[in-house]
């Protein structure tokens, strides 16, 4: 059974190409680490499974519909990296990880008990119980990814979407939101995140994919992360450096 299908999608910036026909299935209970240098297009895929970007050819399948379909009913869950978000906006953390639970609401959109319960449940798990009801803006770089973590946790979601969680977090908030990923797939949702940190990535996902407008590598984490592969990637030898 598949959660998330990506089948030959390209995406133009313009002239810019972003994405060269990328195919890609990720099943449930899983995490798959999508790494790859800044402008290789992780954040255009994700914005296209979102159906943010709208791709030139190919498709998105999220639980046997598209994308719109599974935004409506709350199947997929997003969460951006922190520059693509507003932190003035008059929010307080419980309303942002409220908001998690809009495709849940009834024709009133007004939350009921369940909705409140799923967000205390969330809050607890992330640990930020004590600051919920703190403007978001004014936690730290590591609270505020957690509280983007609640969201989706609240949400329910089959699929969930991280782009660059650790980026600027405490290593306190990297661990809870690892421990996180890990109880979440083992619950049976399925996570693409994407991430720099290479050391971390046997710990943290069962599989890698590795991206440069297309996927040059797709499997293993150790096989993925083989120095022929990173010099394609990133231009680095692990053991030696960047390569000139």
């Amino acid at each position: 059974m598949t959660a998330l299908s990506i089948r030959d999608v390209t995406v133009h910036y313009g002239p810019v190409l972003a994405l060269d026909h990328v195919s890609l299935d990720l099943a449930p209970a899983s995490i798959c680490g999508l790494i790859g240098m800044n402008g290789s297009g992780k954040s255009t895929l994700f914005k296209t499974v979102m159906g943010i970007v709208r791709p030139d050819t190919g498709s998105v399948e999220i639980g046997g519909g598209g994308s719109a379909a599974a935004r409506k009913r709350a199947a997929v869950g997003y969460v951006p990296q922190a520059e693509e978000i507003d932190w003035a906006f008059p929010l307080s953390v419980r309303d942002v990880v409220m908001t998690g639970r809009y495709g849940h609401l009834g024709f009133t959109r007004r939350p009921r008990r369940r909705d409140h319960d799923a967000v205390d449940v969330a809050l607890d798990r992330v640990h930020l119980t004590d600051l919920q009801d703190r403007q978001i803006g004014q936690l730290s770089g590591g609270q505020r990814k957690r509280a983007f973590v609640a969201r989706a946790i609240a949400q329910e979601a089959s699929v969930l979407l991280l782009d660059e969680p650790f980026a600027g977090v405490d290593k306190r908030s990297e661990a809870t939101i690892t421990s996180l990923l890990r109880e979440l797939a083992d619950d049976g949702t399925a996570i693409l995140i994407s991430t720099h940190d290479l050391q971390a990535l046997p710990r943290l996902a069962d599989r890698a994919v590795l991206l440069m407008q297309r996927i040059l590598a797709d499997g293993d984490i150790a096989d993925v992360l083989r120095p022929e592969n990173l010099v394609r990637a990133f231009g680095i030898d692990p053991l030696e450096g960047p390569v000139r």
